[in-house]
């Protein structure tokens, strides 16, 4: 069922994909010719009134069609520019100031051509490619939204990447088979916009595994599917839970990450669940061993990322020590916001940030 759920993501990618082509396609040549009618008409305004029209004005359609048009269609209207910017020129007398002007123009059409020439790698121009990765994003990173779950129970995902930006190396895949609730919390090497290429690619890779292969299996078939990229020194580290929700038993296996943190209601204390696994990526058949737990009424199991314990100046013991700490302030609200209110506030804001809450509420 989850592999036939792929299957229909890769289909309506392909098919926005497909629309979005076509639509371009029509939109970059009016664009074209809109663009180059309004260098006709600026150029021979200012030829006759300068002063009310001056020349400067052909740069703004150069700049609208560095945005909007595919790359030869840019290079042909940097022409046209040029060629207009020229004519006005010997239209009032060549001088120095208008020559630079006419240089000016065709650094302008030079940069936006090399812009144009870069986005061109993906096939599609202007702002429909950046529009095109955003809607992969969306696409993708909405696997990690957390599937309906029965009374009694509560789940919580929070964010927070580096420097602000929208894409980040951290994510979080899950589902829900049989009562049964999985969740993997994937920290890719690198932060920011760099990594964030890479944790595309692996969230919907990872995503696609989660719940077709069995638990014990989930950590070692990334473990190939990383191998199989190729990546130059590039690794990804993994905390994945499984949970009956009926029970409240879960399993716990990391791959170079850091443990998973539970708390005990009935004794107030915090347990940390270590599995002690190697990284992802680094080796041919590493050995994930699972750490048993069970979560009781008004226990809570806390997966997160080292950018919430770990500083440059704070090893990660220290930092759990410290993330516990703010947690603790949440238990008499039932931790509800707690997710968010942790990255705010523990989260490091040089590295990505990402934890996640499954919280078994006393009440059903």
């Amino acid at each position: 069922m989850r592999k036939n759920g792929g299957l229909a993501l890769v289909r309506r990618i392909g098919r926005r994909v497909e629309a979005l082509g076509r639509r371009a396609r029509r939109s970059h040549r009016l664009a074209f010719v809109a663009l180059a009618l309004m260098q006709l008409v600026i150029a021979i305004a200012s030829s006759i009134w300068m002063t009310f029209v001056p020349a400067s004005f052909l740069i703004v359609p150069l700049v609208v069609g560095g945005v909007l048009l595919r790359f030869g269609e840019l290079v042909a209207l940097t022409g046209i520019t040029a060629a207009f910017g020229s004519y006005v020129v010997l239209s009032h007398g060549v001088t120095m100031p208008r020559i630079g002007f006419v240089l000016v123009l065709v650094i302008v059409g030079w940069i936006m051509i090399a812009s144009a020439k870069v986005r061109s790698r993906l096939g599609v121009a202007g702002t429909r490619s950046e529009s095109m990765l955003m809607e992969l994003r969306d696409t993708l990173t909405a696997q990690g939204e957390m599937p309906a779950l029965p009374p009694g129970w509560r789940v919580e995902v929070a964010i927070q990447s580096a420097g602000g930006s929208t894409f980040s190396g951290d994510f979080v895949v899950s589902t829900m088979h049989d009562e049964f609730l999985e969740v993997a919390l994937v920290d890719v090497s690198g932060k920011g916009i760099d990594a964030g290429t890479r944790a595309l690619l692996l969230s919907g890779a990872f995503g696609g595994l989660l719940g077709v292969v069995p638990p014990a299996e989930f950590l070692p078939s990334a473990n190939q599917y990383i191998r199989r990229q190729d990546w130059d020194d590039d690794f990804a580290t993994v905390v994945h839970v499984v949970v009956d929700l009926r029970t409240g038993d879960f399993d716990v296996r990391t791959a170079g990450h850091p443990p998973a943190i539970q708390f005990d209601a009935w004794s107030g204390r915090w347990q940390t669940r270590d599995a002690d696994g190697p990284l992802l990526g680094l080796m041919q058949a590493p050995e994930f061993n699972a750490n048993h737990g069970q979560l009781r009424l008004g226990d809570a199991l806390f997966l997160y990322s080292d950018g919430m314990v770990e500083t440059p100046r704070r090893d990660i013991g220290r930092g759990t020590d410290r993330l516990t700490g703010h947690a603790e302030r949440l238990v008499a609200q039932g931790f509800v916001g707690g997710a968010a209110e942790l990255v705010a506030t523990a989260g490091g804001p040089g590295d990505d940030s990402a934890i996640v809450i499954i919280h078994r509420t006393a009440h059903a």
